[in-house]
This record gives C-alpha cells, structure tokens and sequence, in this order.
C-alpha cells in the first residue's frame, strides 16, 4: 500500500514535465490541431439536429462548399510557404551562428501554433468537402457547417496576422539573443527554484559500500524524473547519488549513480531497471532541465561573432551583457530549501565556475585581442562580484584575474592595455 501511495504521489509531477516536453514537438500540436478540426466537424453535426427547420434552410448548402473550398486552397499553399520559410531560418541560423541554434528555433510556440491551426484548418475543409458529397451533410441541414466555418476563418485569420507579425523578426540575431537568454534564465530560475531537482545536495564524496549503477548507453545525460527517482530509491530502501549533472556526457559502462542500502533485501536487478526508467541519455544536449546548455550556446553565439568572417564585436557584447544578466540571478542552491525534500535522492548543485566558465569561456579566448569586447567582459564580472552570493563573487573575480592576463598578453598596444586595466575591478587590476 505504501509503495502505491507514493508511486501515486510521484505521478503528477512526472507526468506533467513529460507532458511538457511533448508539448514541444510540433508533430504533437499538429496532431491535436487536427483532432480538434474532427471534433468540430462531429460538433456541428450534432448541433445541427437542435436547429429548427426554418433556421437551417436559411442558408444552402452552397455557401458552405465556397468557404470549404477556400480553407482547402489556401491553407495547402499557406502551409508550403511557412516550412519553406522555417528551413530556411533554420538553415541560416545554424551556419551563420551555432547548430544548436535552430533546435530552440525549432521549438518557437507562434511557429509551431500557426503551422498546427493551418494544418488543422485544412484537415477541417477536408472532412468538411468530404462529408457533403457523402451526403451527410445536405443542402437543407448546412446552417451549423456554414457558420462553423465562418469560426474557422476568423482564427486562421487571427493566426495568420500573427504569423506575418511572428516573421519580421523571426531568425535575426537579436530575436534568437533573446529567445537564448529566455529560455536560458527559464530553466535557471526553474532549476534554482527547486534547488538540486528538489533532492539533497550532494557536496562530499558518497558514503562508504555504495554500488554504482553503470550507463546503459553513450550519451548525454538529458533529463531526470527526480519525484520519480525517489519513488524507486524510497521503494527499494536506498539512498541514490547522481554522480554527473544534467548535460555531462557518460560512456557505456561507465558509473552513473551510486546507490546506498538502507535496508536488509535489495533486489538489484528491479532497481537497475526502474532506475533506467527515471533517467533519459540521448545524443544530444537539450535546453530542459540544463540551464549550462543555455549558457554555453550563448558563449557560441558571441564567440562565432567575433570570428574573421563575421567580426562584430557588437554581438559579442550584447551576448556578454545578456549572461551578465541571467548570473545575477543565481543562488546557493546548499542553502536553499525546496518546498518539498526529496529524501532518498541526492544531486550534485551547480557550481558557479562551471556556470562563468560556460558563459564566458569561448567569448573571452576568441575575443583576447579585442579591446571594447574585453572592458565589456570585465565590467560584467565587475559586476558580478557584487552579487550577495559568496560562491559567485569568489569564481567572478578569480576568473576576472585569470582573463585581464589573458587580455594583456593578446593586446600588443600598451594604451589599450592600460584603457582595459582601467574597465577592472581594483581588486582584480591591482590598483
């Protein structure tokens, strides 16, 4: 009974993130677009036996087949044009910044609405023109068909508005900056307000006779069902350690989580097994649950900028200032306290000189040379070693010292050395 009562008591919270990671595959809202225009169809069917005779001889069956026929024209050309502009966004962004670019372009929810309205418009005539040949829907019983379509074109309308709107921005740099750093300082204020997945922090070395679980596949560690894993490790009398963060790249074989027994009995295989069902290693890094992704694909974009064939230091600062911002808003995650302790699950927090490492790194090494991007770098962890958080400030300032020697040495004009010990903090420059 008590396994029940908690395997009940993980479930919503499970099946939520994974409904929220459905949610951003277009195949599923496309779906769902289409299975409403369906719905629509039976719908009006219905309602059109509650009308009254007089009411629904009102309007033929000819006024239906116009608006049906219409949808079904436009929406099949409206759609090829919205892919064709979507590859082509992806295909720029990937080779003019970063490949891991157009996969948070590809989530975008006004693309992925518009082109799942459209779809499911054009289902819609389809069913529609179909069912009146069929005879289902007659000349004299078409009132209810005619106005529902009348509703159909005022969203396709309302969508389309949105999507023309959507496209005067849509793959220039400055809209994909932000959607970075949006969906950046998400998952990073997600993360924080839950801090270490809702589990134990696990600072120090795992306890003695622990037995570590090896990697089931190559591949990077892309999401865990934390309520989930607490569940198995509370079931099986265990204490689970997660050795490696989200996003870090583990081998076949290779130790993934350690486990401490409690009890007496432990069925190792059963353990192994529903492990496996509460941690996803994929080929790829995703955005969800890995706030440090977000970070180093910003890194990548600033870095790219300042690469021979593009040169604009302008990017590089804005990216600069933009991770500034996202740090700002971080916290110990030792000291915080979930509002729910996951007792028998214990995750590693996340490191301030592993967050500025992946923010600044790549900026900071392409950018060495360059004396506007480098003031800009050191105000920001000027900045930074301000923050209330001891951790971050220590880590701002260490890496400050570290990239103002980095700087110096690349700058061979000893006024620009001087302007950039001058953008220092004092205690980083030595004044």
């Amino acid at each position: 009974m008590e396994r029940i009562l908690d395997l009940f008591d993980s479930l919503p919270k499970t099946v939520l993130q994974k409904g929220r990671y459905y949610t951003r595959k277009l195949w599923v809202r496309v779906t769902l677009m289409g299975l409403l225009a369906v719905a629509a169809i039976g719908v009006s069917q219905l309602v059109e036996q509650l009308i009254p005779d007089d009411l629904a001889k009102s309007l033929g069956g000819v006024s239906a087949d116009r608006l049906l026929n219409l949808i079904a024209n436009a929406m099949l050309s409206v759609t090829i044009f919205s892919i064709t502009v979507m590859v082509s966004v992806y295909q720029s962004s990937s080779t003019q910044w970063t490949p891991r670019i157009h996969r948070l372009i590809m989530q975008d929810r006004t693309t992925q609405n518009t082109l799942a309205v459209f779809i499911g418009a054009y289902v819609y005539s389809l069913l529609g023109i179909l069912l009146r040949e069929l005879g289902v829907y007659t000349d004299e019983h078409a009132f209810v068909l005619f106005w529902m379509t009348v509703l159909v074109l005022l969203v396709i309308v309302v969508y389309l508005v949105r999507w023309v709107l959507h496209l005067q921005g849509f793959g220039q740099l400055i809209d994909i900056s932000r959607q970075v750093e949006e969906t950046t300082r998400d998952r990073f204020k997600e993360r924080l307000s839950q801090p270490c997945l809702g589990a134990r922090p696990f600072v120090s070395d795992q306890p003695d006779k622990t037995r570590a679980i090896a990697s089931w596949e190559s591949g990077y560690i892309q999401h865990i069902y934390p309520e989930a894993m607490n569940a198995v490790a509370k079931e099986h009398e265990v204490d689970i350690y997660l050795d490696a963060n989200i996003g870090s790249f583990v081998f076949l074989e290779e130790p993934v989580l350690h486990v401490h027994q409690r009890g007496d009995d432990l069925d190792w295989d059963a353990l192994c097994e529903d492990v496996r069902g509460s941690l996803i290693i994929g080929d790829l890094r995703t955005y969800d649950q890995d706030p440090r992704f977000g970070l180093i694909v910003m890194g990548e974009v600033g870095s790219k900028a300042m690469s021979p064939g593009v040169n604009d230091p302008g990017t590089a600062i804005d990216v600069i200032t933009r991770i500034g911002r996202i740090l700002s808003d971080y916290k110990d995650e030792t000291e915080a306290t979930p509002e729910e302790v996951l007792d028998y699950f214990y995750v590693r927090p996340l490191d301030p000189t592993d967050l500025l490492r992946d923010g600044f790194g790549a900026i900071s090494r392409d950018s060495a040379s360059t004396l506007e991007v480098q003031q800009r770098l050191q105000q920001t962890l000027s900045g930074l070693m301000q923050h209330p958080d001891k951790g971050l400030s220590a880590a701002a300032k260490e890496f400050a010292i570290k990239e103002l020697e980095r700087a110096t040495q690349a700058l061979v004009f000893e006024p620009d050395r001087e302007a950039l010990r001058a953008s220092a903090h004092p205690s980083v420059s030595g004044d």
